[in-house]
């Protein structure tokens, strides 16, 4: 049995969305892994210190560290800690995430070499970022897709009559979640009956600001917070279209999981999701902050119900590859 520390921020039971510490980290202990985890302090210096203090405290039993790895403040833990582990001669991985993180590498090009570069090995959940550090000279890097539990997501085709929207991200600018108030504002404005749902927690005072832009337009939109995986997979079933507005992004577990419900999905056309998402073979994709080109797909869903029907099953075939008793092997392969 490897013994592991995992560094992330496991902030799930204070309100944030789960992010892979909380998936990964529970499918690899069911796979047999021991795993210690470091933190779930809401401080951001605490958290810090407790990621530092809990490798330095299990530096003798543990095989591998893992180290969730963002573009944002998370960066700088991920250097700190990754220089604990230099400094103690332990193997860490990092976890490559968040579609912004090859701009890291033109920012931060001393922290970034310092970080990657003396990694057992960095893993890249998609081929976007691959690809990118790859272009950077850094070639110690594995591809290992995010993973889903396939059979938690029943399939199920949509009669698109009344558009229903659904929306599915932590509320955050970076996500550019006014595009969707916009974007059922432009369908009402058209004459289609229309609904959103937007669900997810607020990040950075993103929710209050769409809340209130929603209601200077004068739309109805349904705000559920965060939502556990089971009840926004329940609520699903009332919504017929799956929209992604997100500036920046890698490989979206919850484009995968659209994907397994049968829900068509529109997404922009940035970061890893064109490595993701075919265009018009398993869903569409449009430019980043284009009101009219989200419409117009939309409704070339609405009209084509032939052509849709043939997406989403073909999107249903992409999300049984995330399926994690296909990607394990690949973790197992990697940590043993």
């Amino acid at each position: 049995m490897k013994n592991i520390v995992y560094i992330g921020n496991k902030l799930s039971l204070k309100g944030k969305t789960a992010t892979t510490i909380d998936t990964l980290g529970t499918s690899l202990e069911a796979s047999g892994f021991k795993i210690t985890y470091a933190s779930s302090y809401k401080n951001t210096f605490f958290r810090l210190v407790h990621m530092l203090w809990t490798v330095f405290k299990h530096r003798q039993s543990t095989d591998y560290v893992l180290i969730d790895t963002y573009s944002t403040l998370n960066f700088y833990y991920a250097y700190a800690v990754s220089k604990l582990c230099q400094l103690l001669g332990l193997k860490y991985i990092p976890i490559l995430h968040g579609g912004n993180l090859p701009s890291r590498l033109n920012n931060s090009p001393k922290l970034s070499q310092s970080i990657f570069k003396k990694a057992y090995i960095n893993i890249a959940p998609s081929n976007y970022i691959k690809s990118a550090f790859n272009a950077k000279g850094y070639l110690n890097i594995q591809v290992i897709p995010n993973s889903i539990a396939i059979n938690n997501y029943p399939y199920q085709e949509r009669v698109i009559d009344d558009i229903a929207l659904l929306w599915v991200r932590s509320f955050s600018n970076l996500y550019n979640p006014k595009l969707a108030v916009d974007v059922m504002h432009s369908l009402k404005n058209k004459g289609y009956n229309v609904s959103l749902c937007m669900v997810g927690p607020d990040n950075d005072g993103s929710l209050l600001e769409v809340k209130a832009y929603a209601k200077q337009l004068g739309l109805d939109v349904s705000f559920t917070g965060k939502l556990t995986k089971q009840a926004w997979i329940a609520l699903s079933k009332n919504y017929n279209i799956f929209i992604n507005t997100t500036n920046f992004d890698n490989t979206p577990v919850s484009i995968i999981e659209a994907m397994a419900l049968g829900l068509p999905i529109v997404s922009t056309d940035v970061g890893g999701l064109p490595f993701l998402i075919e265009n018009n073979l398993n869903g569409q994709l449009v430019q980043p902050n284009d009101i009219e080109s989200f419409v117009d797909a939309i409704l070339n869903y609405k009209t084509n119900p032939y052509k849709t029907k043939a997406i989403i099953y073909m999107a249903r075939h992409k999300a049984e590859q995330f399926d994690w008793n296909t990607i394990k092997q690949k973790w197992i392969s990697t940590l043993n």
